[in-house]
């Protein structure tokens, strides 16, 4: 509460309605009920429908400004030199728009959106909080997006929230020193504490990961350490996710290899799924496996949660949550050799599956998407304080 007793106004900043996990976890804390009065600006969106059509209906939306495409911070320098004119062009729309002059506190779910939120809340008086969902690197952020980030958005910030402890530490170097920050996981749709044990004597028939299409999260190296250890057995793979962000070329790929490995009656290319729950039921072993260190894949927090058997790649965030041979296991990244021995072991170990399974959905720390609300509007408030003391 704000205090003239009122709920804190927050205004949540999206750059786009592509269903990414950024967008997908505001959406499920927005349905989870959260304690504030939520507003949601975006620019004007190309796709209809988008993902925010799921955002409840007491959740204002509003448009200003104009479109921001997908990787224009990593493109030449034309590009980046567009990529800047619009992110100018967007503060300057946010800044004067009526839903940035009633807000209390403005927080942005996007990198691109932290780039225009700091511009428009730049010697505003308005506080401004900032997602932190990818490790500050420039390989994560691009060259351009990590310069905007360093040196214009995290000095800036009142507040960030990261969603794993190797995130904050990454941006630490860049944060004023009164700036409040604290690790709280995405809101990932958790059912925590559902029972769905694995039978220890039931064989191995499905392996899946799930995450959005894109080179960086692991699908390619999954296949080919599936096709190494399962290919022309009775066991399928799954992919899950859809392919935003211009990487509908990479899906075709998949597909491709796919067929000439002799996988294409074992492999299925799902596409988004909304029903995570039900997804996750019908997996046996599900993989995290990205291609650099993974800041913190909502689909690690989800394996855990339903009980699946956990492989995840023993860097980045994922090592906050997953212990190797408790509660999931570790494996060397960007080693498919080591992935499909993993994937061996465990289907020649129903016990080991069963053991590690039950140990998942005992994990500690472990959020509902209402918990994940409430440790926002702690931080919102840390932050309001703070900003009234000064």
């Amino acid at each position: 509460m704000s205090a003239a007793g009122r709920r804190v106004r927050v205004l949540h900043l999206d750059h786009t309605g592509a269903a990414g996990g950024a967008e997908l976890a505001l959406v499920r804390m927005l349905r989870a009920g959260p304690g504030w009065a939520a507003v949601l600006q975006t620019p004007p969106l190309e796709s209809d429908p988008n993902v925010w059509d799921a955002v409840p209906p007491e959740v204002p939306r509003r448009a200003a400004g104009i479109r921001q495409p997908a990787g224009a911070s990593s493109g030449g320098p034309l590009a980046v030199l567009g990529f800047g004119a619009r992110l100018a062009v967007q503060a300057l729309a946010v800044r004067t728009s009526a839903a940035f002059r009633s807000a209390d506190l403005v927080d942005a779910n996007t990198a691109r959106a932290a780039a225009y939120g700091a511009l428009a809340a730049r010697l505003s008086g308005v506080p401004l909080v900032v997602h932190l969902r990818d490790l500050v690197e420039p390989e994560a952020l691009g060259a351009a997006g990590h310069a905007i980030m360093t040196r214009v958005v995290l000095p800036r910030a009142d507040g960030v929230i990261a969603n794993s402890r190797a995130t904050l530490d990454s941006a630490r170097p860049h944060l004023s020193g009164d700036a409040v920050a604290e690790v709280v996981p995405s809101a990932s749709g958790l059912v925590v504490g559902a029972d769905r044990p694995l039978a220890a004597d039931a064989p191995l028939r499905r392996v899946g990961m799930l995450a959005r299409i894109d080179p960086w999260k692991g699908q390619a190296e999954l296949l080919e350490a599936f096709a190494r250890a399962f290919a022309g057995r009775d066991i399928r793979l799954q992919f899950a996710g859809g392919a935003p962000f211009g990487h509908e070329g990479y899906l075709a790929e998949l597909r491709r290899r796919a067929d000439e490995l002799g996988l294409g009656a074992q492999v299925d290319l799902l596409g988004h799924v909304d029903d995570v729950p039900r997804l996750l039921e019908g997996w046996d072993v599900a993989v995290q496996y990205s291609t650099r260190p993974e800041p913190l894949g909502q689909n690690v927090l989800q394996y855990l949660a339903a009980g699946r058997v956990v492989v995840a790649a023993g860097e980045g965030g994922p090592l906050e949550w997953v212990a190797d041979d408790v509660n999931g296991l570790l494996v060397p990244p960007r080693d498919v050799d080591a992935l499909a021995g993993a994937l061996r072991r465990l289907d020649a170990d129903p016990e080991l599956r069963a053991r590690l399974a039950g140990a998942a959905a005992s994990t500690p720390g472990l959020l509902d998407d209402a918990a994940v609300a409430r440790a926002h509007l702690d931080v919102y408030e840390r932050v309001l304080a703070a900003r009234a003391r000064a």
